[in-house]
């Protein structure tokens, strides 16, 4: 409805002044009015809101303000700006008017509205200069400063002007390409770095052109995360960022090169209305998977988020620095540290009701302190409370869930493979000093210039072997030629994927009985060794992706937007930083991948795995955390080698002292391995045969044309297949007729790959070579950790004490609560207590930690399984598993129960929760059942179990006791459930999850006692194993489900403690550990073993089922498991 517009001076009256219309005033060139001031006629629309139409008798005399909005039409009309304008008109004496674009593009500034106040600001297509001119001749109150715009278009003068301010930025230089100036333009690019001006950038940094308009920001990765670039641009539809294989900078244009800051893949963007308000919200970065998060009405989806003191700080000095009132900016919050990394100047939060309401109170109160005493208007300050307390209400008896702990093996790989060599050639000793191996007598090559000049010597000593035989070189050919092979295996170097180590040999290696010739000079030597093979497969990174998936599923919650799938819960959590997650990895690239593939499905996130790992996972090779150096074995585990060696070599079957000496523990699994070996060199002899038989078998395969050129799985050939087993077959045997038992692993790891990946092949006899060596190695693989109880511990030490320190300081860390990354209050309601925090730390590992961790817990006293049922039952159950294949999961997770004493025991609680990790290929028959995830009372035993199928990976349920008088009835559709008895596909819906009370009466949607008679076979696993076979993960076991903090810190201290009295030389070992000793895991996989344990009873149909089984507590929180850790004197070099 349109009225006639109220000019500045005192209003001749056409109609009345209704003093609380809002007057929100929108310019239109076709109606002429005949208006004091205003050259151009403006028809003006008024937005009037209907209460306020009762207060008629104002005197007429009372000016109006008029703020005048100066910006492009696009921005003007924009919906935040409406909505501000809107609340900006209810202040009595503040009218609006809105400057039209053609007015503002095609007439002069002098025929340009009047106003008290201007909101103007540049965006593409402003003319920036024309408002200039327009403030010089008004000379109207600014809202945003426009000189300092022009500083605002230049990421030059942005970054000076914060540096100036002593703002935090990350380290940049500057590359002006400048021809007057050709000095400024210093550029080297190495493969891993760039030099600008004298300043090096190691991968990953990132690439800004100066122009701030332009957002084709790159940021480049480092080969050993896979190279490449992600290259950042303005939203388009659902993208914001894509990833290109590009690994050279750019060559023309100007740019900022500055250091990448890693994140954990969030970005804050903060608002200021004035010095004193700032609102902030978080997104996803672009960079991680350059898909943008959008919500069911199409908007990118942003939390808000409450900044620190230090970052309300920034706020202010930003808002001042540039002149800008309404002033966005970036913050990366990295390290503990908050750096800004872009200044936007005038933008507006979209879509939050509260910052538009905010946001016009602020600048109306500004406008109004600023001129309501030069027009006489009669005005105060209005006092009010800013923030509205919020009452968290109290939850009941509920736990809440505060940290979870995972330790994780990595992946399905390819198997490991090595070759070693002594060398002598000048060359080699060349690179070894070039890259200093002189200072420890070790070297380890794997950046790709460094495995190119390896791959150069080898060429060059191979090209003057053909020239000429008679030659100085004593290198062995065929050794020469692997050597070549191998480096040249796919055609480029990716740093993951092959390593070089040579060592120092002072006299040269010691003769060897086997193929050595006598003549052995004893002058120095490097030993060459070479490892390939070994990366995380298609099968690995689907396994730990949908392990991701699944795990979100331990976390309370997922409302809103995210109610519509499950595990979402999680997803909210981490994006309104109440979320505390860090990942670790060893400095392995399969255990590296395996933990981005793991973060990619957790998330939710996209794409290619080098982003993710570049900014989710943090590489813990500095500090023995997860990597140990397996060349240096521990004094126990030679002794341990060397008895396991003698008792194998035995020609005959194994007596009840064999029994005794290898099995003093007298697990299940070692007896009933040792059973089916029965005569182990008997054995070996068999399993000899069977590889001559299989490699006779591939030969013929190749000399068929029609499968010469056969694929196999990962674009692996048959030679290459060959090469494996004939390799395999020459070291088994030694030339004395003895075998070398340390091959096992390796014959067990390529079996069980090719039986799972390329059994198409059809090769004969391959199930009996499969079982026979798998026996082999579920002696030889765990009691290679140890024999006895007191070596098991011994070497577990010598793995795992610095992890358990850095266990037994999450837990600590996790009660005693630091203030970060706290979500706003306002904005919780609904979330348990708001202020706190989940904390999450995942920590991805070789087998050999796996292993150590898992004996500390098992013989490092604990628990006394003679007081303690529960436990009896867990050390029964795991000494029946054979192996710790991939993705086996040892979990820890820490709750709080509010209602209890701070001070008391029962304040927090401890679950421990296992799962042997992949499914094996002949696994049904023999697999131990546990009983289930997080086992209740027994309430249900009457009721028949369905068996529980181990699908597990295939659904994303929430185990949950459901509390009537709790629960949030939320229904999500999960179309990967089957109903265990018919194998159906079923739709169930499932509640959002919520804690069960100690005292409540709540459904048990598991028994604990599931034990079902061995012939019933699990239903064959849905899931993802129709993809080339991708074996399911077992579900999680608990181990034990009420264990007091208190244990488990005093636990982890005696353990830490008693290493460091009772093993001074483990500890010189360790010491090893905190170097930056990078480990490659000791031993080929193992095997997985399947838990039938706790079953879903179907009813009630809106119950979820999580992982395929898991029984809900009677005592803790919903989810399934995730690791968590205690509390030590270590001081470690990261940010916990």
């Amino acid at each position: 409805m349109s009225e006639p517009f109220k000019g500045r001076g005192p209003v001749k009256e056409q109609g009345r002044v209704h003093r609380n219309v809002p007057r929100f005033v929108v310019g239109c060139e076709d109606d002429e009015q005949d208006m004091g001031q205003m050259e151009a006629g403006m028809k003006k629309e008024m937005f009037r809101e209907e209460d306020m139409e009762d207060d008629e008798d104002e005197s007429p005399s009372e000016r109006q303000i008029i703020v005048g909005i100066c910006a492009m039409m696009k921005k003007s009309k924009s919906k935040p700006m409406t909505e501000i304008l809107e609340r900006l008109c209810k202040f009595d004496y503040i009218d609006v008017e809105i400057f039209p674009e053609e007015v503002i593009l095609e007439e002069p500034v002098e025929k340009w509205p009047l106003c008290d106040c201007l909101i103007s600001f540049h965006s593409k297509g402003f003319p920036l200069d024309k408002a200039v001119e327009y403030v010089k001749l008004r000379n109207p109150l600014l809202i945003n400063d426009l000189n300092m715009q022009y500083f605002i278009q230049d990421r030059r003068e942005v970054y000076r002007i914060l540096q100036e301010e002593g703002i935090d930025l990350p380290r940049y230089a500057i590359l002006n390409r400048d021809p007057d100036n050709p000095e400024e333009c210093n550029l080297v690019e190495g493969e891993d770095h760039v030099e600008v001006n004298g300043e090096v950038f190691h991968k990953p940094f990132v690439e800004k052109p100066v122009c701030a308009e332009d957002h084709n920001v790159y940021i480049y990765y480092p080969t050993s995360a896979g190279g490449g670039s992600q290259r950042l641009f303005r939203k388009i539809g659902s993208r914001s960022s894509v990833y290109s294989p590009e690994s050279s900078v750019r060559k023309t244009g100007s740019y900022i090169y500055e250091e990448f800051m890693p994140t954990d893949g969030t970005d804050v963007k903060v608002y200021t209305v004035g010095p004193d308000y700032a609102h902030a919200e978080a997104r996803k970065s672009p960079a991680l998977d350059g898909k943008v998060e959008r919500d069911s009405e199409g908007k990118e989806i942003r939390y808000p988020v409450m900044l620190t003191a230090m970052e309300k700080l920034v706020a202010r000095k930003v808002c001042l620095a540039f002149k800008q009132t309404v002033c966005g900016f970036d913050l990366l919050r990295a390290n503990g540290h908050s750096y800004v990394c872009d200044v936007n100047g005038f933008s507006f939060v979209k879509n939050s009701m509260k910052y538009y309401d905010d946001c016009a109170k602020v600048l109306g109160n500004m406008v109004m302190r600023e001129l309501a005493p030069q027009l006489h208007i009669p005005w105060s300050i209005p006092m009010e409370a800013e923030d509205i307390p919020i009452v968290p209400t109290t939850s009941g008896t509920m736990m809440e869930l505060r940290c979870v702990i995972a330790i994780i093996r990595h992946g399905d790989r390819t198997p490991k493979q090595k070759m070693k060599m002594e060398v002598r050639h000048p060359l080699f000793f060349d690179l070894f000093e070039k890259y200093g191996g002189y200072k420890t007598g070790k070297l380890k090559l794997k950046k790709p210039k460094q495995l190119q000049e390896v791959l150069d010597i080898a060429r060059l000593l191979l090209l003057e072997l053909g020239q000429h035989n008679d030659c100085e070189i004593e290198e062995k050919k065929s050794k020469l030629e692997q050597l070549k092979t191998v480096l040249e295996m796919y055609g480029h170097f990716s740093g993951i994927n092959r390593k070089v180590q040579l060592t120092y040999l002072r006299n040269g290696q010691p003769k060897a009985s086997s193929e050595e010739e006598d003549f052995k000079k004893d002058a120095p030597s490097l030993l060459l060794v070479l490892k390939w093979g070994g990366e995380l497969t298609p099968a690995g990174r689907v396994q730990a992706e949908e392990l991701g998936r699944a795990f979100r599923c331990m976390y309370p919650g997922g409302q809103g937007d995210y109610a519509g799938f499950p595990g979402c819960g999680l997803l909210r959590l981490h994006s309104t930083y109440r979320h505390d997650l860090k990942i670790y990895a060893s400095d392995e690239g399969r255990v590296q991948m395996t933990a981005a593939a793991f973060a990619k499905g957790l998330l939710a996130l996209e794409g290619e795995l080098t982003p993710i790992l570049v900014q989710m996972v943090k590489s813990a090779n500095m500090n023995g955390l997860l990597d140990s150096d397996s060349d240096s074995l521990t004094d126990c585990q030679q002794k341990v080698k060397a008895r396991l060696h003698e008792i194998m070599q035995k020609d005959q079957e194994f007596t009840q002292e064999d029994y005794q000496k290898l099995a003093p523990t007298s697990s299940p699994s070692l007896v009933n391995s040792m059973k089916v070996i029965e005569n182990p060199v008997t054995t070996c002899d068999k399993v000899y045969a069977l590889i001559q038989s299989l490699n006779s078998q591939i030969r013929k395969r190749l000399e068929d044309p029609k499968s010469a050129d056969l694929q196999l799985y990962h674009s692996e050939t048959l030679e290459l297949m060959l090469q494996r087993w004939s390799k395999l077959e020459r070291d088994f045997r030694t030339k004395n007729g003895r075998y070398d038992i340390s091959k096992i692993p390796d014959i067990y790891d390529c079996i069980k790959y090719d039986s799972q990946h390329n059994a198409s092949l059809g090769l004969e006899d391959k199930l009996e070579l499969f079982r026979l060596s798998r026996a082999l190695a579920d002696i030889v693989i765990p009691q290679e950790y140890g024999i006895t109880k007191a070596e098991k511990l011994d070497i577990a030490q010598a793995y795992c004490v610095p992890l358990m320190k850095k266990i037994q300081l999450d837990l600590q860390r996790t009660h005693e609560d630091e203030a970060v990354n706290k979500l706003h209050p306002l904005y919780s309601r609904g979330v348990m207590s708001p202020g706190r925090h989940v904390r999450t730390r995942l920590y991805f590992t070789s087998e050999s930690h796996v292993h150590s961790l898992l004996s500390m817990f098992r013989y490092g006293g604990l628990l006394d399984e003679v007081k303690d049922q529960q436990w009896k039952q867990a050390m029964d159950y795991l000494s029946a598993v054979t192996e710790l294949n991939y993705m086996t999961q040892i979990v820890i997770m820490l709750y709080e129960d509010n209602n209890k004493d701070p001070s008391s025991e029962e304040r927090f609680h401890v679950e421990l929760h296992f799962s042997p990790g992949v499914k094996g290929c002949e696994d049904e028959e023999n697999v131990p059942l546990g009983f289930g995830f997080r086992p209740a009372s027994s309430e249900n035993e009457d009721k028949k179990p369905d068996q529980g199928s181990l699908e597990d990976l295939s659904q994303d349920q929430t185990d949950e006791a459901l509390l009537v008088s709790e629960s949030i009835n939320i229904q999500r559709r999960s179309p990967m459930i089957r109903n265990r008895k018919t194998g159906s596909m079923e739709v169930l819906s499932e509640t959002s999850p919520t804690h069960s009370s100690k005292g409540s009466t709540s459904h048990r949607l598991f028994q604990s006692c599931s034990r079902q008679s061995p012939e019933i076979k699990p239903a064959g696993g849905l899931g993802f194993e129709g993809c080339s076979m991708v074996p399911s993960i077992y579900p999680l076991e608990t181990l034990h489900n009420s264990l007091s903090l208190k244990q488990v810190e005093e636990f982890l201290k005696s353990v830490c403690e008693s290493s460091s009295e009772a093993h001074a030389k483990t500890m010189k070992a360790l010491s090893g550990l905190f170097d930056s000793q990078s480990q490659t895991s000791l031993y080929s996989p193992q095997q997985p073993l399947s838990s039938s344990g706790s079953e879903a009873s179907l009813r009630p149909p809106s119950q979820p089922l999580w992982h395929g089984s898991i029984p809900s507590s009677a005592v803790s929180s919903a989810g399934p498991s995730s690791p968590i850790t205690e509390t030590g004197g270590v001081n470690f070099s990261f940010s916990e």
